[in-house]
């Protein structure tokens, strides 16, 4: 018998996800910014580390993912991912928002770990190095992501784990 997992996609918080990556946005980190470009805008830096693991073979993979809306109440995981030796960062250029499904684990997930955020359209996010994760779930409309990655072209670049539990994820009914 499949052993079942059901856990409830919450907006995301800073808190709540450091120990899966962190959340890039005009005022994640230093949350007041520095004028630059002549005034004309605010710069936010320092908000991610980006770790590249993967020695000096391995290239920064900057590429678009385009992602197909999934509309309903209950999504299903079937499986995850993750790249053990590089950062992930997905920043939206289009959203609304996207559901982020994360859990920590070595050689396999551990579900005990296993969380879903909602991320709004403004806020980017990262994955540490060796964090499970799901493709990104584009929610409401169509939604294109710029994805950076260290890669060397083989093995070891991103790892799959075929789901071995029936995980499902709800959503927080809106008001709560």
């Amino acid at each position: 018998m499949m052993t079942r997992v059901a856990i409830v996609a919450r907006p995301i918080e800073l808190a709540a996800y450091q120990a899966y990556g962190e959340l890039v946005r005009a005022g994640a980190g230093d949350s007041e910014g520095e004028a630059a470009n002549l005034g004309t805008a605010r710069r936010y830096g320092a908000l991610s580390s980006l770790e590249n693991m993967r020695g000096e073979s391995a290239r920064p993979n900057v590429s678009v993912f385009r992602s197909t809306p999934w509309h309903g109440d209950q999504f299903n995981v079937t499986m995850l991912e993750k790249h053990p030796l590089s950062t992930q960062l997905f920043v939206p250029m289009n959203a609304r928002r996207y559901l982020v499904v994360v859990a920590e684990g070595a050689s396999v997930p551990d579900l005990a770990t296993l969380r879903a955020f909602v991320v709004d359209g403004k806020t980017g996010i990262t994955y540490r190095p060796g964090v499970w994760h799901h493709p990104i779930v584009a929610l409401d409309q169509e939604i294109d992501f710029v994805s950076l990655v260290w890669e060397v072209g083989g093995d070891g670049d991103c790892v799959e784990w075929p789901a071995s539990a029936q995980i499902t994820v709800d959503f927080v009914p809106k008001g709560d």
